[in-house]
């Protein structure tokens, strides 16, 4: 990156971060290109170098957080890489360490920008995100699993609302508990304490 791209990189963080930050206090709808430009240090001029609207500031930033999330898995953890179709059951479930340490350590680490996300998830456009998720990744393992078709959507809200809810008393409680009680937390909640369900679901009896 030369020092042009790095400028320009730099000055896009700032802007995203901000937004974010502005989310915290009001709503997207009151929030104005002005106020994006001071909290970030830059002026208008630079924001319509970047950007057309602040919906296309808002588009960048919903990347921008989801980037940033997914710098914590390491690429063995890439689970849109598996083949569904001849994935043994064991390699489905993605309620493990060593996906839940990555993902809660990123939430510990950017708890004003998870919580800004939480309460603004019609903004960041969350549904959308799930909706592809759901059918890329959700419903090809709930289909291994042989959850008849119509209950799967159900499922998967139950499971993703009850990890939401762990996540956001973990949050509010300013992440006291350890990463490795809260992933145990989870995990126990869905499986149970000696993990008998997922033992079941796998057919490891």
């Amino acid at each position: 990156m030369n020092k042009s791209e790095s400028k320009y990189f730099n000055t896009v963080v700032k802007m995203n971060k901000a937004l974010i930050k502005l989310l915290e206090k009001k709503s997207f709808e009151y929030i104005s290109i002005s106020e994006v430009c001071k909290e970030a240090g830059v002026n208008r001029s630079t924001f319509y170098l970047h950007y057309e609207n602040i919906c296309d500031l808002l588009e960048e930033t919903m990347q921008y957080m989801i980037d940033s999330f997914l710098s914590y898995f390491s690429a063995d953890a890439e689970i849109i890489k598996l083949d569904f179709s001849s994935s043994g059951l064991a390699e489905l479930n993605y309620i493990t360490e060593e996906y839940l340490t990555p993902y809660l350590s990123f939430i510990k680490e950017n708890q004003r920008i998870f919580s800004t996300a939480i309460s603004n998830s019609r903004v960041f456009g969350f549904e959308k995100i799930f909706n592809r998720m759901y059918a890329n990744i959700f419903e090809p393992i709930l289909q291994r699993f042989n959850y008849p078709v119509e209950d799967r959507k159900y499922v998967m809200i139950y499971y993703l609302s009850g990890i939401n809810a762990v996540v956001t008393q973990w949050i509010k409680d300013g992440c006291i508990n350890s990463i490795s009680c809260i992933s145990r937390i989870i995990q126990e909640c869905i499986f149970g304490l000696d993990g008998s369900l997922i033992k079941l679901l796998s057919g490891d009896n």
